[in-house]
């Protein structure tokens, strides 16, 4: 199997490598040195520990809604 490296140094796994390794959106791909060349390991978010940072936010703050974000109209000297 050939992948191609892209000019920002990125590649695109397959989806079947993904499958096999057991890999989901936000988890990491981890290269171990191997006397073969690299292992590719996944290393799980612990979404446990992301539970910590919502005591971070003040208890008023509304949660974004990026659906009306995107609608919204705004000044245009503000994107400049």
């Amino acid at each position: 199997m050939l992948l191609t490296l892209t000019a920002k140094r990125q590649v695109t796994f397959p989806v079947q490598v993904l499958q096999s390794l057991g890999a989901v959106v936000g988890d990491k791909i981890e290269l171990v040195p191997s006397p073969e060349g690299f292992l590719l390991r996944t290393r799980l978010v612990d979404r446990s520990r992301l539970g910590v940072l919502r005591k971070k936010i003040a208890a008023t703050e509304k949660s974004f809604d990026i659906h009306h974000f995107r609608e919204s109209t705004y000044e245009r000297s503000l994107r400049d």
